[in-house]
Parts: C-alpha cells; structure tokens; sequence
C-alpha cells in the first residue's frame, strides 16, 4: 500500500513539475500564448522538459517527498516541500544556464510558488480527507479535552489530537496564566482563562478530561493545577516533565494520567554524581533484600555507576530473579551475582563476605509490616535485629568500606514491635562504628509510595474491586517519598558517611491518609462516598496516629544536601547491647510473645503502647 502511493505521488508530481512551469510561462507573459515570446520561451522549455523533469525528481527524493506518512503532515512536512522546491528550481536554472539556454528569472522563482502549492496541495489533500473520513466514520459522542498549558507541549498535544481522531477526542479550550495568551488561538484552539477558571470553564464547556501539558513547570506548580482541576469530575492526564521525555517532543503514547506523585508537589531530588561515583565506580556492592520495593531500586542506581560486581541478596528467589534479569537485559556488561539466603544465617553471612569482599553493603532486607509483625513478634527480632547483628560483625571482619543500612520513622518512638526492632538496628550501627574501620551509618525515612504492601497498592484494587476503600482512622498522617527519590537519597548519604550517623531524609510535608485515599478515588474518575465508599476500619495493632523522624535527644545538624540531615549518636555502648541481644535471644527460644515485647521495652525505652501515644496525640489536636 505504501509503495502504491509513493508511486502515485511520483506520478503526479511528474505532472505538477511541468504544470508549473507552464502556468509560470503563461502568468509571466500575461496569458498572450499566441505572442511571439510566450512561443520561443515555450519551444525552449519543451526542448528540455525531460530534464528538468529528471532534476527536480531527483531533488525530490532527496528530500524524501515520498517517505511521510501524509495524513499526519504538519509544519515540519511542509517546510520540507517549500525548500525541496526552491533547491530544485535553483538545480534546474543551474542546468539552463550551463546549456546556455536560459528562461527569464521570474520563471523560475513562479515555477517553485507553484511546485510549493501544486506538490504541496496533493499530499496535505491527503491529511484533509483522511481527517473528514474518519470524523465522519466516529460514532458516538467525542470526549471533550481541556489543554492547560498554552505553550510549545500544549500546541502539540493538540496536534497529536487531530492527528489521531480515532481517539475520540477534541481539544475545546486552552487554559493559560498568561495576560497576553487571553483571546488568541493556538492550533484552532482558543485560550479561554487562567488555572483559577478551570472548575467553571470546565462546567461551562463540558469538559471530559483535562490534560496539564507543562513538561517544563515546577512540581510545585503541577500540585497546585492538580488541586485545582481535581475538584472538577473530568478524567485528569499530564505530559511528563522534561527529563521524561529524552527528545523533549511530545506524543499520545506520552500522556500519562496524573498520580499521586504529582500531588506531593516535591521537586527532583538533585544528586552529586561525581562524589557518588567516587564510592560506587569500580567497586564490589552488595544489596541486601535486593528484591524487594527498596531493594531493587537500589540495584538499578548502583548498577548505573558501573561497580566492578554488583551482588543481591535476597531469601525469595523470585524476586531475585526478576531483578536479575531486568538488571542484564539494561546492562549488558555488569558483573552480576544474585545470592539466595538469608541474613539470619551467621554463616552464611560470613562465607558471603569472605568470598565477595564488598567494599559497600546496602542493608534493605527487614521484615517492615507492623500488624504482621505485632503477631509474630519472635520473628521480627529474629530477622531485623540478629541479622543486622550478623552481616555487620560480617561486614566489619572482612573490612567492607561503608555500611548502610534502610531504617524507617518508626524507629523513632516506636509504638510496634518492628519499629522497636529497627530502633534496635540503629543502635548496632552505631555502638559497632565507634570500633570498627567499617563506615556503619543508617538512613531514616517514611514511607514509599507503590512499596510492596504499601498503602497505594491496596487502595488501587480496592478502587478496581468497587470498593470500599479502607482507612485505618480519620487522622492517620504519614510522611511520603517516591521509591526512586529514596535511594537516590540514600545512595547521596553514603556518600556523605564518615560513620555513625544517622541520615534523615526530608520528607517534605505530612499527608493524610483520608486525603490520600480522596485523592486516589477522583484520580481513578469517581467521587469519593458516591461511586466509592471510604470505611474507617480502627487502628491497626502497633498503629500510630502520626509518625516521627526525629528522637528528642537526637538533635539534627544540616548537611550539603538539602534534603539530607544528620541526627547524633545517642548509643554506643556496643558491650551493654550485646548483653541485652544476649537475653533477648534467650528468650526467643525460651519465652512468650509477650515477654519479648515487655524485654524489648528495657532495649528500647521510649518503645510505648501505641493507645498511650495516640490519646496523647489526639489531646493535643484538639487543645491545639
């Protein structure tokens, strides 16, 4: 089909060439075919015509008149035929002139407006009717589109819409902050108000769907259109920000629907790539719990920075392997091991150290859901306390260079089981650094959005099943970082470690998980208690109100990195925890659930009962 129309544009143009020449004969003489002129230029012109009709061809070719998909011509198309005719009018009044057999100028410069409306007009015919056609074969009512953003990404996401009317959808109107963009057209489309118009210009234009094309806004300002345009009821979709988009051009396949991301308003994090590289390029990394949400984030990043051997641990193998396999089919000449085991086996661990000699180790592997955790408390210990225990004595006797290990704000005043073991994990950092040649250091953040198990995942299929949407308690707040911009941060602090520290990452501004969950609902095309139904269920076990980054005595010092601070060491008595680790362990094989929670509490003293701490917050909401 292609090669049919390319030759039947071949052929036409064959036609239009001479056309124009003789249309440019006929005008440049005022018609008088009869005059002695008109006759002996005409008579010149035919003597040539096959070569000038072999020139401007080959231009043509050239230019590739005949390789565009036609019905989606636009500007850059038709800038392509007004050059190709003025270069192959230059070639032929070249060719005439060295044959000594010249027509007037003015013939030519007639001769290639009239290539630029004759070759032109033929192939934009094609775009006119194909757009005719299919408008008239669409049935049903057309999705009316609201473009925000009234510059380059808003007039081609325009474009990109004519272009594609099988997707049922029209541009209507343009929203613009701009004083001057008030009244114009951009691509037909008028420009009708600023962001704070857009719930009644949507209601006024029935508008089904809102698309934010401003790729080069801050995330900031994306939060704020959102919020804007998500008090209306139309589907909400946004073009990616430039350093999404590797070529800058805007496209269909582009267009996203707008996400939670874009409603936490939070900038890029920026990283120093020289100081990171320095620590990671050309070394051997270990990832522990490579698998995992945080894990595998971790292995994409590190894998980047070229490290001499890249190796994850993880107990689930299927994980593992899934990483793994991401990881060789990007990186093609990464030295990739993946181990299974887990970090609760000392020997393993020792064995692991002594034959890979990791110059860093990412420690991410933890048991971290709270009420799973509450239930088997014996377990969690188990796991995040005694196998920290065991891959830092690891890590200090085969001398790995840094140590960094993923905490979480639930260490801070724990009022669960796993935030206390974390709590007790940052304590083994910290006691072991002050004897080691081991930088051991901890990063301490909230949560991740899209983590396993988190809650974004769970509302997902809550909203995909009908609802409802679950929510633990009208006042749960939680702070929220996406799984990237963590380890990105994370990576940054192991670059800044000198040793002992505990890095706390900004965390920008606390959200409600009610809010959230709102959010999630209007994003997903419904109404929150309308077409999805929110039930508060209670608090969970172990479940706080709001979370914490920071212990009282800890203190914060600001650091290089904005969004990157350093709270002291307040334990380093490695001997008394040991002792206490001791007992704790006695009492796993020995005692009760309920024992080990009431031992921990000696470990961890500000570790509480979450009641106590939830009453205590709900008070000071309600004097506040």
């Amino acid at each position: 089909m292609k090669r049919k129309r390319a030759l039947f544009l071949f052929f036409l143009d064959t036609i239009f060439v001479n056309i124009s020449y003789i249309l440019a004969l006929y005008i440049r003489f005022e018609g008088d075919i009869l005059g002695k002129q008109f006759g002996e230029y005409f008579l010149r012109y035919k003597e040539h015509f096959m070569y000038i009709t072999l020139i401007k061809l080959v231009v043509f070719l050239y230019f590739k008149l005949y390789k565009p998909v036609w019905k989606y011509a636009s500007i850059e198309e038709l800038m392509n035929i007004v050059v190709a005719s003025i270069v192959s009018n230059a070639a032929v009044l070249s060719y005439m002139f060295i044959r000594q057999n010249m027509l007037p100028r003015s013939i030519y410069i007639l001769a290639a407006l009239l290539d630029m409306v004759l070759i032109g007009g033929i192939r934009f015919s094609f775009r006119a009717f194909t757009t005719v056609g299919a408008g008239l074969q669409k049935n049903g009512k057309q999705k009316s589109v609201m473009i925000v953003g009234g510059g380059d990404a808003g007039a081609m996401v325009i474009r990109e819409y004519k272009n594609h009317i099988q997707l049922n959808s029209r541009p209507v109107v343009i929203i613009d902050d701009s004083l001057e963009k008030q009244g114009q057209m951009i691509n037909g489309v008028p420009v009708v108000g600023t962001r704070v118009d857009i719930p009644s210009i949507a209601e006024k234009y029935k508008i089904d769907e809102i698309i934010i094309a401003m790729p080069s806004a801050s995330k900031k300002e994306i939060k704020n259109i959102v919020e804007i345009a998500k008090t209306t009821k139309c589907k909400l979709k946004i073009v990616p920000g430039m350093f999404e988009l590797i070529d800058g051009k805007v496209s269909i396949k582009n267009i996203r629907d707008v996400s939670i991301e874009d409603l936490l308003g939070r900038e890029e994090v920026k990283v120093d790539l020289r100081e990171i590289s320095t620590y990671l390029t050309n070394k051997v990394v270990l990832v522990t719990g490579g698998g995992g949400s945080i894990g595998t984030e971790l292995c994409r990043q590190v894998a980047s920075f070229n490290p001499r051997k890249l190796i994850i641990l993880d107990i689930y193998e299927n994980n593992a392997y899934d990483i793994q396999n991401e990881l060789l089919r990007k990186y093609k000449y990464l030295n990739l091991k993946t181990v299974i085991g887990s970090i609760r086996d000392k020997d393993r661990m020792l064995e692991l150290m002594k034959e890979e000699r990791p110059d860093v180790v990412f420690h991410a592997a933890a048991h971290k859901h709270v009420p799973l955790m509450e239930d088997s408390p014996k377990e969690a210990i188990k796991n995040n306390v005694f196998g920290t225990l065991n891959l830092a004595q690891a890590a200090d006797k085969y001398g790995v260079d840094k140590f960094v290990m993923i905490s979480t704000d639930k260490a801070v005043n724990p009022t669960n089981i796993m935030g206390a073991s974390k709590r007790i994990c940052e304590m083994i950092i910290q006691s072991m650094n002050n004897s080691s040649k081991t930088d051991f250091v901890a990063v301490r953040f909230g949560n991740v959005l899209g983590s396993n198990g988190s809650v974004i995942p769970l509302f997902k299929k809550q909203i995909a099943e009908g609802g409802p949407v679950t929510v633990t308690h009208e006042e749960v707040i939680r702070y929220f970082m996406t799984i990237p911009e963590a380890v990105q941060l994370v990576i940054q602090a192991g670059a800044m470690a000198s040793g002992g520290e505990i890095f706390i990452l900004d965390m920008g501004e606390p959200v409600k998980i009610l809010d959230l969950a709102k959010d999630l609902i209007r994003l997903s095309g419904y109404e929150p208690d309308v077409d999805i139904p929110i039930e508060i269920t209670g608090l969970r076990p172990g479940e706080k109100l709001f979370e914490e980054l920071l212990l009282d005595e800890e203190g914060i010092t600001a650091t290089k990195h904005d969004k990157i601070f350093i709270g002291k060491p307040v334990f380093t008595d490695h001997k008394l925890l040991l002792k206490s680790l001791d007992e704790a362990n006695r009492i796993i094989k020995n005692g009760t659930d309920e024992e080990i929670k009431e031992y921990i509490r000696t470990i961890v003293p500000n570790y509480v009962d979450n009641e106590e701490v939830n009453n205590k917050l709900l008070n000071n909401c309600e004097t506040s």
